[in-house]
């Protein structure tokens, strides 16, 4: 059973089950709690009925801490399992998770955007975003696919998949600050068949004057104005 007190320890399990440290998560908790307190708790209660107890009273969940409440919804953004397995590893029912995953991604969201670790999903504004920033301009691209179900349609099954993957996706463009790994830009999603460049060309990405911008063998030909653009050579071993 997922347990935060229990799971912190274990740091391998905590990376793994989160993809943050402890210490990284630490810094979630104040924005969430305010984001849900101003959200949910008040003179009424989740359904929107007016509160006829105290904030706190009555029996408590399976979820009664902040902590717990974003373990739970980081687990499900990290490994994306279907509703009954987050049933199971909480002890709750398949409904129960299925409400507080819907209660809980927006508040992740919003306390995320508080935070400002947030990437900039336009790329038009991804230069005025990165300015802001007081890091080096930087950058890595590239294409992140991952599954998705079969569509019936015969067209968007041939639209959706990935030859490279042997898998029906869908795809999206990351630019990455190289020195602090974090995330400046996440586009739109498009079809997994969709070509990397094709999906760079289409979302018109700005960068920082004079950035640096590192790219693998799907980005051969993009070449922003903005950016100098640095692509690795596959050197053939010389035979003896």
């Amino acid at each position: 059973m997922l347990n935060y007190e229990e799971i912190r320890k274990k740091r391998g399990k905590f990376l793994g089950l989160t993809s943050l440290t402890d210490k990284e998560f630490q810094a979630l908790p104040p924005y969430f709690e305010a984001t849900y307190q101003a959200q949910y708790e008040g003179k009424r209660t989740q359904v929107g009925k007016q509160r006829q107890r105290a904030v706190g009273a009555g029996q408590k969940g399976v979820l009664p801490t902040m902590e717990q409440k974003l373990l739970f919804i980081l687990v499900y953004q990290k490994t994306y399992p279907v509703h009954l397995v987050m049933a199971e590893l909480l002890g709750m029912s398949q409904s129960s998770a299925n409400e507080w995953i819907k209660r809980l991604l927006p508040i992740l969201g919003k306390a995320l955007d508080a935070m400002g670790v947030l990437p900039e999903r336009k790329g038009k504004q991804c230069a005025q975003t990165e300015a802001r920033r007081a890091e080096k301009a930087k950058y890595i691209i590239d294409g992140t696919e991952r599954r998705r179900q079969r569509p019936k349609d015969l067209a968007k099954q041939a639209l959706h998949y990935s030859g490279k993957k042997k898998v029906h996706s869908d795809k999206n463009l990351v630019i990455v600050q190289a020195s602090s790994t974090r995330v400046g830009y996440l586009s739109p999603t498009h079809p997994g068949r969709t070509h990397d460049k094709k999906v760079a060309d289409s979302e018109h990405i700005r960068y920082p004057c004079n950035a640096k911008l590192y790219k693998d063998t799907g980005f051969q030909g993009y070449e922003p104005k903005q950016a100098r653009t640095y692509q690795p050579k596959k050197v053939h071993p010389v035979e003896p």
